[in-house]
């Protein structure tokens, strides 16, 4: 599902925090309630997260567990990650994809560098079909 991000995703960056590694393989649930969808909706918490996984900016506590494992997330395409962390990176990755290419320019340089993760996120896109209501 998600390469990239989960963060890249990031930013889920919350969701996407994926922390420790469990004795099942997982990364840790502890950040898994964080609200996705508060985040993309305020510029300053959004960029606190993208600074954060930039290395530009301080972390929190679930901030530090996303960019610890963001490599191995992108690398494995978030197979450690629990349903809620791919659900929320995919929601965060596409957001910035969409709205923010500034953010995503940069966390794809230095998360993604050969795209490979915006290539199958524009894949995707062009395969949704899109119903128009009749009218």
């Amino acid at each position: 599902m998600i390469s990239v991000v989960p963060l890249m995703i990031f930013l889920s960056l919350s969701k996407f925090s994926a922390g420790e590694v469990t004795e099942k393989s997982k990364y840790t649930t502890k950040y898994d309630n964080i609200d996705i969808n508060e985040i993309i909706h305020n510029e300053r918490l959004l960029k606190r997260y993208v600074y954060c996984l930039l290395e530009t900016g301080s972390c929190t506590p679930d901030g530090l567990e996303l960019k610890k494992n963001m490599p191995d997330a992108i690398a494995t395409n978030c197979s450690k990650c629990s349903e809620k962390q791919k659900e929320g990176s995919e929601t965060i990755i596409r957001y910035l994809i969409d709205n923010k290419p500034e953010y995503w320019s940069q966390l794809q340089d230095k998360y993604d560098p050969s795209g490979s993760y915006k290539k199958r996120y524009l894949e995707s896109k062009k395969a949704e079909v899109i119903v128009e209501p009749i009218g």
